[in-house]
């Protein structure tokens, strides 16, 4: 009776995680059938998924993809590590927190699309200069996350780590990574998807290939059939990327509670 339940509240929930996009889906194909958009500026969701099999069969949509990805897991992987290390350092020592918080703070404020006409002046636009902007579209979640989980360690933490005069390596491996995982968690995983939209946005402004840059091609060719694949592709990868953490997320709280 229990497992049939189960099965039945599994059941409901993902026929309700699946009404809003086929909601969506609906909705789009009645607004092309009605015509109230001429298909020059809204191609029908049928020739969305026809354009997208095209693009599939030609190997373009792989490639595109493969390299965004590459550049998103260098960036972000370079980005959040930086920020993880300045984000401890920041936490616990208070001169090392006085001395670049004010920087820190008003830098984190500045869009990282502002700083795009300045990195492609000093890397140009060859893959360095989209790993950059990546990395400096995670290094700033990251780090505050980080910051804000080492403070809110308790202080009889570090009381009971000074007893037993544990050195600096073992006190942020073994005392404050594991403490602070979660809410580091939380910034890795704002920090990913904002680097995601950051990444796309350089390319459709600057780079040869790239999910950002084949839309940019599909609008200057007028195909806006291939710019609505580029975009349903950027939010499909954007929300597999976040479920994924997602998981890690849940799968860590539940061995935190055992």
């Amino acid at each position: 009776m229990i497992k049939a339940r189960d099965l039945a509240d599994s059941f409901h929930t993902h026929a309700v995680f699946f009404i809003s996009p086929v909601l969506l889906i609906v909705i789009w194909a009645w607004v092309c059938s009605a015509g109230i958009f001429p298909e020059q500026i809204l191609v029908s969701p049928s020739g969305v998924y026809q354009t997208a099999l095209e693009l599939l069969e030609s190997g373009e949509l792989q490639a595109h993809l493969q390299d965004s990805l590459y550049r998103l897991a260098w960036g972000f992987t370079a980005g959040s590590l930086l920020g993880l290390l300045f984000g401890v350092l920041m936490g616990l020592f208070k001169p090392v927190d006085s001395f670049f918080a004010p920087s820190f703070n008003s830098i984190r404020q500045v869009p990282t699309i502002a700083f795009i006409p300045m990195l492609i002046m000093i890397f140009g636009v060859e893959e360095t200069f989209k790993i950059v902007v990546v990395a400096k579209a995670a290094f700033f979640p990251v780090t505050l996350a980080t910051y804000d989980a080492v403070k809110g360690i308790p202080r009889s933490y570090f009381e009971v780590s000074r007893v037993y005069q544990l050195p600096t390596a073992h006190l942020i491996t073994r005392v404050i990574l594991p403490a602070t995982t979660p809410p580091i968690l939380t910034g890795f995983r704002l920090a990913l998807g904002r680097s995601w939209m950051v990444l796309v946005a350089a390319e459709l402004i600057a780079a040869d290939s790239g999910i950002g840059q084949m839309m940019e091609m599909g609008r200057q060719m007028f195909r806006i059939d291939i710019v609505l694949v580029g975009v349903l592709v950027t939010g499909l990868i954007g929300f597999m990327l976040d479920r994924g953490l997602r998981s890690v997320e849940a799968h860590l709280g539940k061995w935190r509670h055992r």
